[in-house]
């Protein structure tokens, strides 16, 4: 699939559609919130918007924040239910942060101590104050421009 791809061939607009099963966990109006095929780990669920989004940089609040509610009461219900160590909220933008259904969805995953998810984040090399100081200031630049990306 490519991040472009129509609604009508997209495999979680199918799954809100009721078109494809999925393993459906939590649902309103405007989300729904199911299984993966293949997960993580126990308890791993995806939150989607019912209407197709391609990511998360083109979504807007009236979309996301329900996303973001139902993301919470299911890490709730997967806290009550599993007891986790942790858990890690995931949502992947593009190819190159390894998205693959281009349908906007937030992952949560359960996490304990020892499991079988790797580390994904790069050992530590930290910036100097320069480079940090600079890469802000381009990121507040550019805060409140409303551009199609």
């Amino acid at each position: 699939m490519s991040p472009h791809e129509p609604e009508s061939t997209c495999q979680f607009c199918d799954i809100a559609a009721g078109r494809s099963p999925a393993d459906r966990v939590y649902e309103t109006d405007e989300v729904l919130a199911f299984l993966p095929l293949a997960p993580a780990t126990m308890g791993h669920t995806l939150v989607i918007p019912k209407v197709h989004i391609s990511d998360l940089w083109h979504s807007e609040m009236r979309t996301l924040g329900p996303v973001m509610e139902a993301s919470l009461k299911v890490a709730r219900a997967l806290k009550r239910a599993f007891s986790p160590d942790g858990l890690n909220l995931i949502n992947s933008s593009g190819v190159a942060a390894t998205q693959t259904v281009f349908h906007l969805h937030v992952h949560l995953v359960p996490r304990w101590a020892g499991d079988r998810v790797s580390d994904f984040w790069p050992e530590d090399h930290p910036w100097a104050d320069p480079k940090r100081a600079a890469v802000a200031g381009e990121i507040r630049k550019h805060i409140g421009e409303e551009k199609n990306l």
